[in-house]
């Protein structure tokens, strides 16, 4: 018993060594321990010193897109249509947001974020890398900025930005031409390509604006800011600089663009002016139209639903998408053409009785006298628009010298403008109908498409376009808005090359008996536009033009001022001035009203008044009441069986 409490006694000298060899090991485990914290200092320090460095320069550094100011977009007297004007956003960087939901309900009860702008928020994130900004809001009030000051600290990842917004001082008068610009959406990140065009919050949508959105965008530029440990910015260290877009001038004269918009008065059409000896488009209008501010920051709702909903339909461009038959105005071409191929002299007579039969049997076709215009040469056949001309003259000609010749003249293909999605019409043919009817070709379609009436479809661009060529001795010009181009405000304006001009017609003799029927249309006694051709200073050539709504039945020859609105015909008017030397061409259509004679020419004639005599519409349109003015532009009566 008393060994075994020997055992149990202490041993001091055993007790030391296993203290020492202990504590030995303890330094060493030490030694061992600041060893490796020296040699990991070691290695951030030195051997991965550049490595951390840039990593530290990046947490402390942070770049940001530089977007360039759009370039600006002039008239050709040097008024702006399109302008950029000081705003301010609401920007968020996801990943640095911590929880996005919570973020955005805070956003909403300070500033009120509607549901489309959620919704763009959204699609935009979701194609947008999340250290990326993102837009929330556009146009910040003034209200809005304070609030989101004084509770910035609450949202980590958000910002206040300054930027440039686009704004259309004159509204909706260049609505059709200039376009608008609109918020970027995945579509347009997709179709532009480069990553680096995620940075910009706005791209042209029509018009000019997405014709020329390479120029005018510029060129994207990076600045590197410090900020501090919440990501706020203190300063720029260094930058790469932006190049801003390019300025545009425009052929457009923005007092003839007025003036024609005031010429229409309440009536719905279009109009298109040029200058024949460039193809410079002058005046362009498609009515109604609509304001492109409203959607330069997102539309609402309700506004877009007040225009989708509108039976005028004004977000409908008249100009580039449209197509209307061309009726009578087809006229001037036909006889050149009847000219070219030999087919006859400007002296060459027929007799029109009021009525024509193909090869004198079968369906009868109409003139716009209802006893005929008697015996008739090319001059009065434009003059009087003798439909009984053009009947037999489609007839000699056949479809396949009509269409060649028609063609040669512009018609059935787009003029080349300048903007995006330009229709080519409707050229009639037995191909085409065939195609898309299912139905034979007939001699009475060609007789039909002879006074521009059936199958046709012409756009207006097209109508101006050949009535310039007309103007210029045969030279067909492109026709075009972009006039000439600067890189920086102080930078002299460079003109656009445009390809050269194609000729319809070289000889000048066939030219000059078509246009002396055309001046006849206005200052002749038996012409159908004479009514607009009172107190004139200088000579218009001219022709009317009348195309049908709905076909005349039984024989009944109706006032198609008397018929429902959206029943009345198509009335037309081509025109340049002054005839001697001609410096505008101009063609209009009034939708549904009625003759070309009483709705389109006087419109013409106002708006020739305004750019060469610089008067106002009103001044200068003549009063032509429904009913009373002169003979209808070869509007045929009924066709008799």
């Amino acid at each position: 018993m008393r060994g075994d409490r020997r055992q149990w006694m202490k041993n001091p000298h055993a007790e030391a060594d296993q203290f020492q060899r202990r504590a030995v090991v303890g330094f060493i485990g030490i030694g061992v321990a600041l060893s490796g914290l020296c040699f990991g200092y070691f290695r951030l320090q030195v051997l991965q010193h550049d490595e951390y460095q840039v990593r530290s320069e990046a947490n402390r550094i942070k770049p940001r897109p530089v977007v360039p100011a759009r370039g600006l977009i002039f008239d050709r007297n040097g008024k702006l249509l399109a302008d950029n004007v000081p705003a301010y956003r609401l920007e968020l960087v996801p990943e640095q947001t911590g929880d996005l939901e919570q973020t955005l309900a805070g956003l909403n009860e300070l500033v009120g974020l509607s549901p489309e702008e959620l919704q763009q928020f959204e699609s935009t994130r979701r194609v947008t890398r999340g250290f990326r900004p993102v837009v929330l809001k556009l146009r910040l009030s003034e209200e809005e900025r304070a609030r989101l000051a004084v509770n910035r600290h609450r949202f980590p990842g958000v910002d206040v930005v300054p930027y440039l917004t686009r704004r259309y001082p004159y509204g909706e008068l260049f609505a059709h031409v200039v376009g608008y610009v609109g918020r970027l959406d995945a579509r347009d990140l997709q179709a532009l390509g480069d990553s680096k065009y995620a940075a910009l919050t706005h791209v042209g949508k029509s018009g000019l604006e997405r014709m020329y959105e390479g120029r005018l965008r510029g060129e994207i530029g990076y600045e590197n800011v410090e900020t501090n440990v919440e990501g706020r910015a203190l300063r720029v260290v260094d930058n790469v600089p932006s190049q801003p877009g390019e300025d545009l001038q425009l052929s457009i004269d923005a007092d003839l663009q007025v003036a024609a918009v005031q010429a229409f008065g309440d009536h719905d059409g279009a109009a298109v002016a040029v200058d024949p000896r460039t193809g410079e488009v002058l005046a362009m209008v498609s009515l109604p139209q609509f304001d492109p501010n409203l959607f330069v920051n997102g539309i609402s709702h309700a506004d877009y639903n007040a225009l989708t909903r509108n039976l005028s339909v004004p977000l409908f461009d008249r100009n580039l998408h449209g197509g209307t038959p061309p009726g009578s105005t087809i006229k001037p071409f036909m006889g050149l053409a009847g000219l070219e191929a030999g087919l006859r002299k400007p002296q060459d007579r027929i007799f029109s009785s009021g009525t024509f039969r193909i090869n004198g049997v079968g369906r009868s076709f109409g003139d716009a006298h209802a006893g005929g215009h008697g015996w008739v040469d090319l001059k009065e056949s434009i003059a009087q628009s003798v439909n009984t001309y053009y009947y037999q003259l489609a007839l000699d000609m056949g479809v396949a010298r009509f269409d060649e010749y028609m063609s040669r003249y512009g018609f059935g293909q787009p003029t080349g403008i300048d903007l995006i999605g330009e229709t080519g019409g409707i050229l009639p043919s037995p191909d085409y109908k065939r195609k898309h009817w299912r139905q034979d070709w007939y001699a009475g379609d060609l007789v039909n498409a002879g006074i521009g009436q059936g199958l046709w479809k012409t756009t207006l661009l097209q109508l101006a376009q050949g009535t310039a060529a007309l103007a210029d001795n045969g030279e067909r010009h492109r026709l075009h808005l972009l006039r000439s181009t600067r890189r920086a405000f102080d930078a002299p304006w460079v003109a656009v090359p445009q390809p050269p001009a194609v000729a319809i017609s070289t000889n000048a003799s066939h030219l000059a008996s078509v246009k002396e029927g055309m001046v006849a249309v206005v200052h002749s006694p038996t012409g159908t536009a004479r009514a607009i051709g009172v107190n004139l200073s200088y000579l218009i050539a001219g022709k009317t033009g009348t195309a049908q709504v709905v076909s005349n039945k039984n024989n009944l020859r109706l006032d198609p001022h008397s018929l429902p609105l959206n029943l009345r015909h198509q009335a037309l008017f081509i025109a340049y001035a002054p005839a001697d030397d001609p410096r505008i061409a101009v063609a209009v259509v009034v939708e549904h009203g009625g003759f070309g004679a009483s709705s389109a020419a006087p419109i013409a004639r106002a708006i020739l008044d305004a750019y060469l005599l610089k008067k106002s519409p009103a001044a200068s349109m003549p009063l032509v009441e429904p009913g009373t003015g002169p003979t209808p532009d070869g509007l045929p009566p009924p066709e008799v069986d």
